[in-house]
């Protein structure tokens, strides 16, 4: 696979512009990781009760993203970056009268809403940072695109653990209030700018085919294990973000903001291995490091299984066992969601990008998976849920096999 250069000059402006918006979004979601652990504490709730965070945040992932491709079909890309941000900030500033009266169902309309506007921001910037460049790059230059999404991840919890988890009576509307400040500044600055509207190259399509975009795309069977695939790692990639912070807590490994420290640590490696898968597919085909990285992540559910069950005690050195195999998936995973997100688009025809790029951003909705482990851990312990992604990561390496085993493999 010959080296081909990421993007066009013409494009360099507009594909550095819609990068910010992985790294907010990144930020955004990753805050969620954190705020499980306290609700817990500050509501006296369950962990499966705390785990409707997750429910409604990727519940308007699986509602909006359809409407979020059909609106930016009609009106633009940027139009419908700047209708997302809108819907990020309005939900940011009503964490503001939330903290006032302590509901937590006034937290979670407020999350879903800020879902609605990452669904929009998500829809428009993985298939248009994918087009702006060579074709031959899309995977790598989505991954390069997603690494800083990786950084937003990574000093998510950072931020917000060691917000919260120092001080007994921090106020939660705070740095919501901050980032919706941010995030309307940023609304008003892509509403100045001028990001091309990039068309697709015309392509010979049955006419049927054009007419009825949804029958041509389910019966595109690469497309379909694509979309299972991508559903599959959002349930393990998420799943296991969530229960970071309430596994090592729960097993009294480390305390709140320790943990919430080690997340951030790891989600630094998430990021560092997007950079590096990046750099490595300008030469590695996608699915044969897709491959490497889903037996990686199987090795490393397996691990945690076999380590979390054989720790003596909890001030046994051993506890840093399974920990550093949390770590090693975080590497491992890193470069699942946009390596399958651009090879399950390269199964279909350019003019059904938009369409089969909001059906993929459906996927998000397995984070509400999290809610099964969060049933598992308050009934049979905090060990067995890991299962749950295991199974995930499972179907990611079938996809990644069944792609190199096609002669269109990507």
């Amino acid at each position: 696979m010959s080296k081909t250069s990421l993007t066009n000059r013409k494009y360099l402006v507009p594909f550095i512009l819609i990068t910010t918006l992985f790294f907010l979004w990144g930020f955004a979601r990753s805050m969620l990781d954190v705020l499980n652990q306290h609700f817990k504490d500050t509501l006296n709730i369950s962990i499966t009760q705390s785990s409707l965070v997750q429910v409604c945040s990727y519940l308007a992932y699986f509602m909006m993203a359809i409407p979020a491709g059909i609106f930016i079909s009609r009106f633009g890309y940027r139009r419908g970056v700047v209708f997302g941000l809108l819907l990020f900030a309005a939900g940011a500033f009503i964490f503001i009268p939330g903290a006032q009266i302590e509901s937590f169902s006034v937290y979670l309309g407020a999350l879903f809403i800020i879902a609605c506007g990452l669904a929009f921001l998500e829809t428009a910037a993985n298939p248009y940072s994918t087009l702006l460049g060579p074709k031959e790059t899309a995977t790598s230059r989505l991954n390069l695109s997603q690494s800083f999404n990786g950084l937003g991840s990574s000093l998510g919890p950072l931020i917000m653990g060691g917000y919260l988890f120092s001080q007994a009576d921090a106020d939660l509307s705070i740095p919501y209030a901050v980032m919706g400040v941010v995030v309307a500044v940023v609304a008003v600055i892509f509403s100045r700018v001028n990001l091309p509207e990039i068309q697709n190259e015309e392509e010979t399509v049955e006419v049927e085919a054009i007419k009825h975009p949804l029958k041509m795309l389910m019966s595109n069977r690469m497309f379909l294990f694509g979309l299972l695939a991508l559903l599959a790692y959002e349930v393990s990639e998420i799943s296991i973000n969530s229960y970071f912070v309430l596994f090592v807590t729960g097993m009294g490994w480390l305390a709140a903001d320790g943990a919430s420290y080690v997340l951030g640590l790891s989600l630094f490696i998430f990021m560092g291995g997007r950079f590096l898968g990046s750099w490595i597919m300008r030469s590695v085909k996608p699915a044969r490091m897709l491959s490497w990285c889903a037996m990686g992540s199987i090795l490393s559910m397996l691990m945690i299984l076999l380590t979390s069950s054989s720790v003596q005690d909890d001030a046994s050195w051993t506890r840093y066992l399974p920990i550093a195999f949390l770590m090693v998936n975080y590497l491992c995973e890193s470069i699942m969601f946009p390596t399958i997100y651009s090879m399950a688009l390269n199964y279909v025809p350019s003019r059904l990008v938009g369409r089969a790029g909001s059906l993929l951003m459906m996927t998000p909705v397995g984070g509400c998976a999290f809610l099964l482990m969060g049933i598992m851990a308050d009934n049979i312990g905090y060990i067995l849920p890991f299962f749950l992604p295991l199974c995930g990561f499972v179907v990611v390496l079938a996809f990644a096999i069944y792609a190199r085993m096609s002669k269109t493999s990507a």
